[in-house]
């Protein structure tokens, strides 16, 4: 279990109420970060270490835009070998140290065909097909209640404000639904068309888990997934982890401008 007090102490009288979790490939939106103080979540008594490509194992906290943020370059996925409680555990610290609004981001894939490669899509609901939920297990009253209501876990309000400043600043986002899937390996063409019939837009191997930690222990969510591909037989193109950065570092542009907009806004 992360030692929430040394946490709080390595924030050295930082307060932020604002937390940003990044995927894969989406550093530009920390590198952005002034006035920041970089703490490795090996320094951490407890947190885990994120063993994929392009996530850091570090946390930065600073100013972005007038808000003081912390914001996580490298999350943990339940391929890595994790196991859900991991992740509840990660988010509950947040909430200790006094975040109260979380934004997190992720590379997926696209099963829409209105919903291109490049595009940010806002995410207003998900499905859960990773058959992991991080609340299993005896329930901490203390946290919050035995049984979640998830009909507002996006928060409504907080998807109109980031299309409200996307607007201000020339982008046009998507919005959909995103599908949870335990990974690693890439989905099929049957689970592609599959997902399709059921609603979703997106697909990914993170973020769920964290939306049902954070609804859970209070606080007000808000999801964005960076489109860096089709899923498989949608387009006649295989699929690599490598397109996935290289599509994420080029859309990481608006999305640190967008990010950086929103947070302005308070």
């Amino acid at each position: 279990m992360i030692n929430q007090s040394q946490f709080k102490s390595l924030l050295a009288g930082r307060t932020p109420k604002t937390a940003i979790i990044l995927g894969s490939g989406l550093n530009k939106v920390a590198e952005a970060i002034t006035d920041e103080l970089i703490i490795k979540y090996k320094k951490i008594e407890g947190f885990p270490q994120s063993t994929v490509e392009g996530h850091l194992s570090q946390m930065v906290i600073g100013k972005l835009g007038n808000r003081e943020v912390l914001c996580m370059q490298g999350r943990f996925h339940l391929y890595e070998g994790y196991e859900p409680y991991v992740i509840a555990d990660m988010i509950r610290a947040l909430r200790f140290v006094g975040i109260e609004e979380l934004i997190i981001t992720n590379a997926a894939g696209s099963l829409n065909t209105q919903i291109v490669p490049g595009d940010i899509m806002v995410i207003k609901d998900h499905i859960n097909f990773s058959a992991r939920n991080p609340l299993s297990g005896p329930n901490v009253d203390a946290i919050g209640p035995r049984f979640v209501d998830m009909s507002n876990a996006y928060d409504r309000d907080l998807r109109a404000k980031i299309h409200k400043t996307a607007s201000k600043i020339g982008l046009t986002l998507k919005e959909g639904v995103y599908i949870m899937v335990l990974g690693p390996n890439f989905e099929t063409a049957a689970e592609i068309k599959a997902f399709r019939i059921w609603g979703a837009d997106a697909v990914g191997m993170s973020t769920v888990p964290e939306i049902l930690s954070a609804v859970h222990c209070g606080m007000k969510v808000v999801a964005l997934s960076i489109i860096t591909n089709f899923g498989t037989g949608i387009v006649d193109k295989p699929l690599s982890h490598e397109e996935t950065l290289s599509v994420s570092a080029i859309a990481a542009e608006n999305l640190t401008r967008l990010i950086k907009a929103y947070v302005a806004e308070d």
